[in-house]
């Protein structure tokens, strides 16, 4: 086919026919192609309306097409986009400042997606594990959950317990443990003196918007201090206002020792990710040990910049909680539905039967979310969303669980 009958095709059918046939089949989505995006709405090809209660997966907590953000990183085109770190740059140091001054913490090592900030925290862990706590070498361990997800390179899925994430991509990397989330004693028994740290989801996304058992973010914490490993808190899904605070772990006093950012840090525009820890941690890297050519890029940080302002200002926070509680009430009363997780304008409403139909119908009715885990239906909507859309959108739940 040639490049210019392409621009040519402009209808669903046509542009989901060019993805089936060419990309690999990695993802199942749901049979929309999308076209333009506003505030909490994205228009698809056609010209039919949506409201968007998956925001990427929380990449576009501040909304479509924010108007700030947008203009930040307009200006910032003009300017200058990549000169790798081989150089500084004006956003820089700056943005590493800000950043780092948002979660209390000294430094910040910056990366693209959320999946490398994952692995960088990995590798702070171990190699702090070995030049400051002491470990043997290779014999550091780093605990994790069941039922967490943190990405999907080869490293992360030697820990994952999804069969989806994990089959057929070994052999896989070892130095892990996994125990039951919420098991205050099974992490316990887990973390030893090679212990260095202790990778968490404040609030599990992908296995279903799982919030922990109250004090367990405080008992891993306890755990790690007493045990002299890293508390690892992957904010990544979580974080930057999603559950009505900028941190899932401020719910509960928690400071862990490593913050892992990504999603929404980008603005819902290009990915940006980062590592934040205290000098002591983050400082044990020496220049060549670690790197990515894009990771601080001048857009990346001009666009990180203006989010840290935003959340400075607590307003999108403010709205995730009350709204939240509003959401939470609303979703509680529905029929057909088994339980409500969540917190803030974040919940997973696990079904009795399966979440796919449940979805399609949904996008028939102009509601776009998305299944997990085969019988849970997430939501995640813009934090700009109004109370009158968001009653809409459950008004449209209601209907398609009837429909199921």
């Amino acid at each position: 086919m040639h490049d210019h009958n392409l621009r040519y095709m402009t209808t669903t059918s046509e542009l989901r026919a060019l993805s089936e046939a060419h990309s690999a089949h990695n993802y199942h989505p749901l049979p929309i192609v999308i076209a333009t995006a506003e505030g909490a709405w994205v228009t698809d090809v056609e010209g039919k309306r949506y409201l968007d209660m998956l925001s990427a997966y929380s990449a576009v907590n501040f909304g479509h097409g924010n108007p700030r953000l947008i203009g930040r990183v307009k200006e910032q085109l003009d300017r200058v986009t990549l000169v790798s770190r081989a150089f500084d740059h004006d956003q820089f140091g700056p943005f590493v400042t800000e950043l780092a001054e948002l979660c209390g913490k000294d430094m910040v090592l910056p990366m693209n997606s959320g999946a490398e900030a994952v692995e960088t925290a990995l590798k702070t862990a171990r190699k702090w594990g070995y030049e400051v706590k002491g470990v043997p070498a290779d014999q550091a361990n780093i605990v994790t959950f069941q039922g967490n997800f943190h990405g999907r390179t080869t490293t992360i899925v030697s820990f994952s317990d999804d069969p989806d994430a994990r089959n057929s991509f070994g052999p896989f990397t070892p130095g892990f443990r996994s125990v039951p989330y919420g098991d205050v004693e099974a992490l316990r028994a887990a973390v030893d003196g090679s212990t260095v740290g202790v990778l968490i989801e404040p609030i599990q996304g992908e296995a279903g918007v799982n919030v922990p058992p109250s004090g367990f973010l405080r008992a891993v914490r306890d755990i790690c201090t007493e045990a002299g490993a890293l508390m690892i808190d992957d904010e990544i899904q979580a974080g930057l206002g999603r559950t009505g605070r900028t941190f899932a772990a401020d719910h509960e006093g928690v400071v862990p020792d490593i913050y892992i950012l990504g999603k929404a840090l980008g603005g819902g525009i290009m990915p940006v990710s980062a590592v934040v820890a205290d000098q002591d941690v983050l400082g044990v890297f020496k220049p060549g040990q670690h790197g990515s050519t894009f990771g601080g890029n001048p857009l990346a940080c001009a666009v990180g910049r203006e989010v840290v302002a935003i959340l400075n200002e607590g307003t999108f926070q403010k709205h995730s909680a009350e709204l939240g509680a509003y959401m939470h009430e609303r979703l509680g009363r529905l029929q057909n539905v088994k339980a409500v997780t969540g917190r803030g304008l974040w919940a997973g409403i696990q079904l009795h039967g399966k979440a796919r139909p449940v979805s399609e119908r949904l996008k028939e009715l102009g509601v776009l979310a998305k299944e997990t885990h085969e019988t849970i239906i997430r939501l995640a909507p813009p934090l700009v969303i109004t109370k009158e859309e968001l009653d809409w959108a459950v008004d449209q739940l209601e209907i398609a669980l009837a429909d199921a």
